[in-house]
């Protein structure tokens, strides 16, 4: 296959600005983070969510350090897969680790697209919700496929209007609802099992991760940024620097109308009934049209990175490729299958097990990210080692204290995780000792 093979025609150097990437980047966070997870985060941790988002902030700004480093020395619409081919080479430990990162896309667009459901019927009260909110999903992501094969152009025009409707409206939220905020909210205590304990703020951080993780987008257009040795890092910093902004004060807003019971009882749909104090209908109708684009938006910006992701993949023969009768390009063909698996995921899983499957594949990947920056590329990556040594202790903190949580609260949850790990090593195991020649080389 050829590189003009596996692109469309709008997918050259140069077709996504930098605008355009801060706009896929803050698509896929705000979109996936403060409507989807507030209540699972005010779950474990009572009164501090608004701190655990925070928290998350700096373990993912640590984080976002190596990939800064690797996307300017190895721009490509890959991202995140040629960074471990660069850090492992070809092989198993590359196509595992970048399985899971493409996984944990594929589960944030299954996440984000149930969210859009929740909030979806807050205005057209449809029953059962459990028929509902997976219908709407499946909707939705029907929709962004249409966006996503439509190219780069119509992508970067989609976002861009959606992001600007996303920061502009969730501002206004946020100055609405910290000025009716009580400050009794902010202190009122979750009492029984949403009292903050250490194990359970340390979770809730690595579950906030997932809203910030969106960063790792920018990386995976790389190959047709302009100028991305320089831009790839800027949009990256950009984009994380505008949603902790963001979430931090909608989640103060949403603190400030609540009491933690009342937050983890509308859990999916928490910020819509965070308007209402103050606003009444109109404020959660207000609230419900702007996670409608924000959801959308996040999924039709994940739907754009993972796909990529997974053509990088294929080109790099880590993983298998079958057409199965489909017209044009890989790129195309990619886009179905990502689409389809976050289908069948949207329509069998609730939104916390979604969540918490993501957290696993995500901080598991990121682990090593960072571990072959410092092991594999330390002569030819600068970067200054402390900075990344803590990114790793970081993401080990927060993971061992998510599964220690999950452990007494969804084990099942942590059986279907570890199923998969399971499924991914021997497949991709199995895959490499396919085309592995004699002499030890594979066929890439």
């Amino acid at each position: 296959m050829t590189a003009a093979d596996d692109s469309a025609p709008e997918d050259v150097p140069g077709s996504l600005t930098l605008s355009g990437a801060v706009a896929l980047g803050t698509g896929v966070m705000i979109g996936a983070g403060i409507f989807a997870l507030t209540g699972q985060t005010a779950r474990l941790t009572g009164d501090w969510f608004p701190l655990a988002f925070v928290a998350a902030a700096g373990v993912v700004g640590a984080s976002a350090y190596s990939y800064v480093k690797l996307s300017n020395a190895f721009p490509s619409s890959g991202g995140v897969a040629m960074f471990l081919r660069e850090e492992y080479g070809p092989g198993t430990a590359t196509g595992v680790f970048a399985i899971f990162m493409y996984v944990s896309m594929v589960i944030s667009e299954a996440l984000v697209a149930r969210t859009f459901g929740s909030y979806l019927l807050q205005l057209v009260h449809l029953e059962p919700a459990t028929f509902w909110v997976p219908a709407f999903a499946v909707a939705l992501l029907v929709a962004a496929f249409g966006v996503n094969v439509a190219g780069n152009r119509a992508m970067q025009a989609t976002q861009r209007v959606m992001a600007a409707v996303k920061i502009v409206g969730l501002g206004a939220f946020a100055i609405a609802g910290l000025w009716f905020a009580s400050a009794a909210e902010f202190t009122s205590g979750g009492g029984g099992e949403y009292t903050a304990s250490p194990e359970g703020f340390l979770a809730a951080v690595a579950l906030a991760i997932l809203a910030y993780k969106g960063f790792t987008t920018i990386t995976n257009s790389g190959g047709e940024l302009v100028d991305p040795h320089r831009n790839t890092g800027r949009a990256i910093v950009i984009a994380l620097v505008i949603c902790t902004v963001v979430y931090l004060a909608i989640a103060a807003a949403v603190a400030g109308n609540l009491d933690v019971v009342e937050i983890v009882a509308a859990e999916d749909y928490s910020l819509a009934e965070a308007a209402r104090p103050a606003f009444g209908d109109g404020g959660v109708s207000f609230t419900v049209g702007l996670a409608i684009v924000a959801t959308a938006s996040g999924v039709m910006a994940s739907i754009f990175a993972a796909s990529r992701m997974l053509a990088m993949l294929t080109h790099m023969a880590q993983v298998p490729h079958r057409h199965f009768g489909m017209p044009g390009t890989v790129r195309t063909h990619t886009t179905v299958y990502t689409v389809v698996l976050a289908i069948g995921l949207a329509a069998t899983l609730d939104l916390r097990r979604i969540a918490a499957l993501g957290a696993i594949y995500y901080l598991i990947m990121d682990i090593a990210i960072h571990w072959g920056l410092l092991r594999h590329l330390r002569d030819r990556v600068q970067h200054r080692r402390a900075i990344v040594v803590g990114a790793i202790v970081l993401d080990v903190v927060v993971l061992c204290a998510f599964v220690w949580v999950n452990a007494s609260v969804d084990p099942l949850g942590l059986w279907v995780a570890a199923v998969g790990i399971v499924l991914v090593v021997l497949g991709e195991r199995l895959f490499m000792a396919s085309h592995t020649r004699p002499d030890g080389t594979m066929d890439m």
